[in-house]
């Protein structure tokens, strides 16, 4: 009977990465050219929102489809992220290294997977992941548990054995409904309702913040066997 160690599964836009401002600037630059005039109720209702796409789609009064929504967000996205303007936000790096020392690590994430594969090539970051779940990888998105399902399954550690990271309502929602303890780090200025607060274990005010939060978290797991994650848990 073997034995693993306690896995950290991350969110990545606004959680490891500063990228929510320009997702909103990318998508509302696409909303204008279709006559939509973007408007803070909609940078709200991209935050932690799988079904995106299809959000910007709405907007354009159905001159284009989800598909070619994201299609040319994503080509935007990847060019900022060439050009410097998708950064890890400060403490990060150091966050995903850190948890690396305890387990397997994971990122699971609504974005396309050209995006996160190139911001996470940029920031040298993919050698540290043995999963990353992209948007195009569930048929549910978050606040539905099928994301860190699956990122727990490719990391092969039980929900139970995983701490998830995450920023926004949707992904604790997520992350608590698959089993995980769930560290929440809201983005700045973003304040959780009451529920969602109460399904984290712990809160921290940044990535640089939530450091030794996360290390008393994975210390305080116990070993978890692998004959514990039932063919019942995936997605």
């Amino acid at each position: 009977m073997t034995q693993v160690r306690p896995a950290t599964i991350f969110d990545l836009d606004d959680t490891l990465i500063d990228s929510g401002a320009q997702w909103s600037r990318v998508c509302a630059a696409f909303a204008a050219r279709h006559g939509h005039r973007w408007q803070a109720a909609d940078e709200a209702a991209l935050h932690g929102n799988g079904g995106w796409a299809s959000y910007v789609a709405g907007l354009c009064g159905g001159a284009v489809s989800g598909a070619e929504v994201a299609e040319a967000c994503t080509t935007a996205m990847v060019g900022a992220c060439a050009e410097g303007r998708v950064r890890a936000l400060p403490g990060a790096v150091e966050l995903v290294l850190e948890a690396g020392r305890h387990g397997p690590v994971g990122v699971a994430t609504a974005s396309p997977r050209r995006f996160v594969l190139a911001v996470l090539a940029e920031l040298g970051l993919r050698p540290e992941l043995s999963a990353v779940v992209c948007g195009e990888d569930v048929l549910r998105v978050k606040p539905a548990p099928d994301p860190y399902l699956r990122a727990a399954a490719a990391v092969g550690v039980p929900p139970s054995g995983c701490v998830a990271v995450e920023d926004s309502p949707n992904g604790i929602r997520s992350a608590a409904a698959a089993g995980m303890t769930v560290l929440a780090v809201p983005r700045r200025g973003t304040r959780l309702p009451v529920d969602v607060s109460r399904l984290s274990a712990a809160q921290a005010g940044s990535a640089a913040g939530a450091l030794p939060v996360l290390r008393r978290l994975l210390a305080s797991r116990s070993l978890v066997r692998e004959e514990a994650f039932g063919a019942g848990a995936r997605p």
